[in-house]
């Protein structure tokens, strides 16, 4: 008797889940896709606009509505302006931490990158680099960050379907990659492979 409520009670979660999810994609691909045909001033501005519209419309139609019943309800959005929503200090603190953390990482590995302490790993950022240079005169910034947001949400879902293809052809690509880099490694002076 206890199964049906446990599975019904995960599809809502699942659901809750996934409408969150797609709120979240859609609203974030919608931004994009406003800042690829407007500046960001613009774009802020029309989002402001419409948000002021839709609370405006509705405070307006609320006040009608309690003078038309002589209700004394107040005001309709008080639950939210008596809300705290000022941002902790310990938050703050949390997060810039780990920001400074990751921040001082990225700083230690380019400069051990650009002043060449593994030539190999240099020689594979500069091919990296080199890369995104072809990938740069096709594409701008907001359009591989339009990309990269389709494929966040897209990618779990094709893994999900397609997981034990993925992972044979994964094996497959790394190990080749890793044959033609200890060749490279092997013809080059003073490369030598690093052992663990």
């Amino acid at each position: 008797l206890t199964e049906v409520p446990k599975k019904k009670k995960k599809k809502k979660y699942i659901y809750i889940y996934i409408s969150r999810t797609g709120v979240v994609f859609g609203a974030s691909l919608f931004l994009l896709l406003s800042l690829s045909v407007c500046s960001i001033i613009s774009v802020i501005s029309y989002v402001a606009l419409a948000l002021l519209s839709v609370t405006i419309s509705f405070r307006i139609y609320k006040g009608i509505l309690q003078a038309v019943q002589k209700s004394e309800d107040g005001h309709p959005f008080k639950m939210y302006l008596d809300k705290d929503i000022g941002i902790s200090s310990e938050l703050v603190h949390k997060y810039s931490d780990t920001t400074l953390a990751h921040i001082n990482c990225v700083i230690k590995e380019l400069r051990r990158l650009f002043l060449v302490e593994d030539l190999v790993d240099s020689l594979k950022f500069a091919v990296l680099m080199w890369i995104l240079t072809y990938v740069g005169a096709l594409f701008n910034g907001l359009t591989l960050l339009i990309l990269g947001l389709i494929g966040t949400f897209s990618w779990p879902v094709i893994y999900e379907k397609h997981q034990a293809q993925i992972d044979h052809y994964y094996g497959l690509v790394n190990k080749q990659i890793k044959d033609v880099l200890g060749k490279i490694q092997a013809k080059i002076p003073g490369a030598k492979p690093k052992t663990e």
